[in-house]
């Protein structure tokens, strides 16, 4: 089981280059470990990946913007093309949940997959990028 995530809190809703990234994860010896980064701290070969979910993001629309998101990583399994009802093995994705706040309303909403399909990302660029930030050994 897999207990990581990552939050990642923009203080200008709408500004995806002004951000903090929090990373929750089991360190080797077993305990919760927290770090925090700021948009400079994040490293060049993982800007990509954070583009990706800035990407996915967009697609809220003009009337929500999002201030706060979790990425959580998921197991799903994939299916053969021909056959959908026979599995032909497994992959990683990162599932987002997302508080957005209203343009004119001001008002909070939480969106998820089940709202938005694109909130899951299968691009592996975005895998590592979670698994960069959530095992101990990068630390």
């Amino acid at each position: 089981m897999n207990n990581s995530e990552i939050q990642i809190q923009f203080p200008q809703p709408g500004n995806w280059q002004e951000f903090t990234l929090t990373a929750v994860y089991e360190d080797a010896d077993g305990y919760i470990s927290v770090d925090r980064y700021q948009q400079n701290d994040v490293p060049a070969e993982q800007a990509p990946a954070m583009a990706a979910v800035v990407s996915a993001l967009v697609g809220l629309g003009e009337d929500w913007q999002a201030s706060q998101v979790w990425a959580h990583l998921m197991t799903a399994t994939v299916y053969n093309e021909d056959d959908p009802y026979t599995p032909t093995g497994q992959r990683d994705e990162v599932a987002l949940d997302v508080e957005a706040v209203h343009a004119s309303t001001k008002g909070r909403r939480i969106f998820t997959v089940y709202d938005y399909p694109d909130f899951i990302i299968t691009d592996p660029a975005a895998v590592e990028f979670f698994k960069f930030f959530t095992t101990a050994s990068n630390r």
